[in-house]
């Protein structure tokens, strides 16, 4: 139970592109059978800009757009960045499913809160070699409203006819989280009926690349979390967006419930720019299981913010353990960014639909590229080699960002 008035918020929709596939059931296809979309690509090498790289990134797959095209036209995925039009994507998926396009409650009673870390990063990098390279004094007139952080949430309120409250949210690699505790709170403070969450993120292009080494977070490899050789994250593309609603609208109006939002957490560490704290994760995690009235539960799916990196991997696994003790290792823990990489501010999302299947299929996909144990990392109960069985109605999804911002979400599917 989310609010204090009692609202339930059901989860009746979801959609997603990434570099694992163009649907949610391409993507739980690939992290069930252990099949990554980390591969090495050839980044940059314009005239204008340094020499190309060759990187391990997770670039979204091809042909992801057809859909927008023979629902919308052509012409709106053209004028959108690549960042806005992954988030399209994903809500066209999630409407479908939940059977809400072209229903009257897209309207007032809807919201749209999308997430992101960096946006427009494809044209403003083409802006800026016309502009810096070619020394031309003029730029795209379209270079501002695909800029905006807010073109995503207008591109949806725009293609579905939403006139409830629309914005975006920005919180680095916490972004999703936040965008999905936020239409909850609206649907729970009964401003809305229903909420389009989620989030996206286009970040693999040659700045963009550049900038995340420079801070020395990549890995030269691929994503391992919690292996004793992670060396860093892999960048990741795509979208992933949620229908939520309150649960007395959805089954008025006869709608399947794919899961329940029950826990909520969000702190903030107030620490370091880039470096985790560990009792900001525990707390929101330790308030998002408390909320949902399940910190004693038998057994939880833990879907792990994970990214690969040394100090990320480290403290999430002390947090884990801080947080259910002895219990630490009866919970099996994920982590998917392994196999899609890292979604900035839409990894939450992504990786919370992904773990709400996991419920639903009673299988825990495992995590890819590990190779070797990390004493530092022990105690917790990683899923590795294969999917695993699981019998469990419970997630919790993790998401750690940079400035110390931490969202943790319980969900079930009982």
């Amino acid at each position: 139970m989310i609010s204090p008035g009692g609202k339930r918020i059901v989860v009746t929709g979801y959609g997603a592109v990434s570099a694992l596939g163009r649907s949610v059931p391409e993507t739980w296809a690939s992290v069930r059978e252990g099949r990554g979309g980390i591969a090495i690509r050839t980044i940059g090498g314009g005239e204008y800009g340094p020499p190309s790289q060759d990187a391990p990134v997770a670039q979204i797959v091809d042909g992801y757009q057809a859909g927008l095209d023979a629902h919308f036209g052509p012409q709106t995925a053209a004028a959108l960045d690549p960042f806005a039009r992954m988030a399209l994507a994903a809500s066209l998926e999630a409407l479908q499913m939940a059977g809400l396009v072209g229903a009257s409650v897209l309207d007032e009673q809807t919201a749209v809160v999308v997430g992101h870390g960096l946006v427009g990063l494809e044209t403003l990098e083409k802006g800026y070699e016309r502009f810096y390279g070619m020394r031309s004094p003029r730029l795209h007139p379209a270079t501002i409203p695909k800029v905006m952080i807010s073109a995503a949430a207008s591109a949806v309120a725009m293609a579905f006819q939403i006139h409830g409250p629309v914005f975006a949210t920005s919180s680095a690699c916490a972004s999703s989280a936040h965008a999905i505790a936020q239409g909850a709170g609206l649907i729970a403070s009964g401003q809305v009926r229903a909420a389009i969450v989620g989030g996206s993120e286009a970040v693999a292009t040659p700045g963009s690349l550049r900038s995340w080494e420079a801070i020395h977070a990549l890995s030269a490899t691929t994503c391992r979390p919690f292996s004793a050789d992670r060396d860093g994250m892999v960048l990741g593309e795509g979208g992933a967006v949620m229908i939520i609603e309150d649960f007395e609208h959805a089954r008025a109006r006869g709608a399947t419930i794919l899961g329940e939002l029950i826990g909520v957490g969000m702190t903030s560490d107030a620490f370091h720019i880039t470096q985790p704290a560990l009792a900001g994760p525990v707390r929101a995690m330790r308030a998002a299981m408390t909320q949902a009235g399940a910190l004693d539960a038998e057994t939880v799916l833990i879907s792990a913010h994970g990214t690969g990196t040394p100090l990320n991997d480290l403290t999430e696994s002390q947090a884990i353990r801080e947080v259910f003790g002895e219990r630490a290792a009866s919970h099996p823990v994920i982590a998917t960014k392994s196999a899609h990489g890292h979604l900035l501010g839409g990894a939450a999302a992504l990786q919370a639909i992904i773990g709400l299947v996991a419920l639903h299929e009673g299988l825990a996909p495992p995590i890819l590229n590990y190779t070797t144990p990390d004493p530092a990392c022990a105690g917790i109960d990683l899923v590795l080699g294969e999917s695993r069985a699981i019998d469990t109605k419970l997630l919790l999804q993790n998401a750690f960002a940079f400035g110390g911002l931490n969202v943790s979400l319980a969900f079930t599917t009982a």
